[in-house]
């Protein structure tokens, strides 16, 4: 029997003959253990898959981990269930301590998040508050992770195919083509923008209604080549938390608990949002920028340098990662003590991103264009 291959399905080398396991998926998972996270002999690596979609390569994960002599432990979330939880759950359970999760973010030494959506719009009709809630009682656990190596992936999905607008054959071309890269040199390509950014006086971004100041003394930025996120690609930094004057508008939309987002735009004062707008769920930025004090202001500043990456597919780690745009993030900075970090603090992190590849947008550092047109011009 003659058996046709599908168009965009991948080659009969890319599998494992009889396991029929994807070899792409084995060597994501070295990429993540061996350069992402350094596994070592050892070491305790909770690998969290948040749904069976994502199995197949969290279980290759868990056998890289293992073969280092480390000691793995596979958790497979609820997420089928989160509907059911935010739609019943009370306040008290809302805000009731995490405490399994907490045991386990001191126990293990790395961490490796797979993202696997069943269903990526569940929560739409799930009241933001109620989310925020729970976002908040588990900061604790999200301050231990940031502390230690960690790394975060979306895997291809159904759903995340649907929403991005792709089939999933070519959701999954996108995602290898993003991912499989010799990270090494690309941190080598990026670090030319970074030596002129560290410490900077003034950046300054012009773009479509966009003209906006941003300092970063004392401050150095990070290069992020597949170390934190897969994929990967960007330099960012924390700008000074007081510093931040002018307007931004952030012309790609994004997915956030399920409601999108489109055409948000902030205006800043002394660093703090004292007015914003969106074409589109406006309440949903209204009730996060009072979740609490550092909503209001800047956790990180990035350039997007994955030229793999395209277009908007509605998830955050790969929009704010697209080729010539640059993101700023609402609320929490990473850790202080850390390239890139700062002194933010707050519940959110919520990535916004610009397409800078239009005519006319650039970004000026301390009087020197160093971005024009999504293109590095040093």
């Amino acid at each position: 029997m003659r058996i046709e291959k599908r168009v965009g399905s991948p080659s009969p080398g890319q599998y494992n003959k009889g396991l029929m396991v994807d070899l792409r998926n084995k060597k994501l998972a070295a990429i993540l253990i061996d350069y992402s996270l350094e596994v070592k002999a050892e070491e305790k690596v909770l690998i969290t898959c948040s749904s069976a979609e994502g199995l197949s390569l969290a279980k290759e994960v868990y056998k890289q981990a293992l073969l280092k002599k480390a000691y793995p432990y596979l958790r497979l979330s609820s997420g089928d269930l989160d509907y059911f939880y935010f739609k019943n759950a009370n306040q008290k359970q809302l805000k009731a301590e995490p405490e399994i999760s907490l045991f386990l973010a001191d126990w293990a030494d790395k961490f490796a998040t797979i993202v696997a959506e069943k269903n990526d719009r569940q929560l739409y009709t799930i009241d933001p508050k109620k989310i925020l809630l729970k976002t908040k009682a588990r900061k604790p656990v999200q301050d231990i992770v940031l502390q230690k190596r960690w790394v975060l992936t979306y895997y291809p999905t159904s759903s995340f195919a649907q929403t991005a607008k792709l089939s999933l054959e070519e959701l999954e071309e996108v995602y290898y083509s993003a991912c499989l890269k010799n990270w090494k040199k690309k941190a080598g390509e990026m670090s030319r923008l970074k030596k002129v950014l560290d410490g900077a006086k003034k950046v300054r971004v012009v773009g479509e209604q966009t003209d906006i100041c941003l300092s970063f003394i004392g401050r150095e930025f990070k290069i992020c080549a597949g170390k934190y996120n897969m994929p990967d690609g960007e330099v960012f930094s924390a700008p000074l938390e007081n510093k931040t004057e002018g307007k931004v508008y952030f012309d790609l939309p994004c997915l956030r608990q399920g409601k999108e987002v489109e055409g948000a735009s902030f205006v800043f004062k002394k660093g703090k949002v004292v007015d914003f707008d969106a074409q589109k769920g406006k309440e949903m930025v209204k009730q996060s920028l009072a979740i609490d004090k550092g909503a209001k202001r800047l956790g990180e500043f990035a350039f997007g340098l994955n030229y793999g990456i395209k277009k908007a597919m509605f998830n955050t780690l790969f929009d704010e990662k697209i080729g010539g745009t640059i993101h700023m993030a609402l609320g929490n900075a990473y850790p202080e003590k850390e390239p890139g970090g700062g002194k933010n603090d707050s519940a959110i992190h919520w990535d916004f991103v610009k397409d800078m590849r239009q005519k006319g947008s650039k970004v000026v550092v301390d009087g020197r264009t160093v971005f024009k047109e999504g293109k590095i011009v040093l």
